[in-house]
């Protein structure tokens, strides 16, 4: 088992009688390009994934071995987004929601309840609670913050080929002084959030 304190929120829900507990999260609310990306993950009970933590903490290469881990050993899993136009029309905060929404919504078997990372979920149908920092505190809601980091990791790598002049395979569209140079020089590309750019 991962350590103890990593399952107490999943097994205050299990005294609860609740069985089928998801932990969501997302990955990508920063940066000035691409999607923001969730994850929803429901795992086995007390289930050991060697170096599971907030993918922030985990390096590239763990973080690859515990994506495939996850998918294959979870009772369910699902990744989401909402893409740049929408995070342009509603605003990020809601996009973040939105992406968690269809992660949680795409779970089969559907969860009971749902551990949400952050202060807010608003939007999240599911039975839920909020958890600030959710990822350092919730096995679940690290599980899903892998699949969200390391999908919006490989769609950025993708976007890159697309759109090779800014470099989003480095800097994954996160406002760095490389991408911010590049942008001056370039303008933006589709992908860009254009209302990330007015600070700019």
């Amino acid at each position: 088992m991962e350590r103890p304190e990593f399952w107490e929120l999943e097994r205050a829900c299990r005294d609860r009688g609740l069985a089928l507990v998801c932990g969501a999260d997302e990955a990508g609310a920063g940066p000035l390009a691409g999607a923001v990306y969730a994850g929803a993950v429901i795992l086995p009970f007390g289930i050991h994934l060697p170096g599971l933590n907030d993918s922030k903490k985990v390096t590239p290469k763990r973080r690859d071995v515990l994506f495939d881990l996850i998918r294959e050993q979870a009772v369910a899993w699902a990744v989401a987004w909402a893409d740049e136009s929408e995070i342009d029309e509603i605003n990020i905060l809601n996009a973040r929601m939105l992406a968690m929404e269809r992660a949680i919504r795409q779970l089969n078997p559907p969860p009971e309840y749902a551990l949400i990372d952050g202060n807010r979920s608003t939007g999240i149908t599911v039975p839920n609670e909020t958890v600030v920092k959710g990822d350092e505190r919730s096995a679940s809601i690290a599980a899903a913050s892998i699949l969200a980091k390391v999908s919006r990791d490989r769609y950025m790598e993708e976007m890159d080929k697309l759109y090779p002049q800014y470099e989003f395979a480095r800097h994954k569209g996160y406002p760095t002084k490389r991408h911010k140079e590049l942008l001056r020089l370039y303008g933006p590309c589709p992908i860009h959030r254009r209302t990330f750019l007015k600070k700019l």
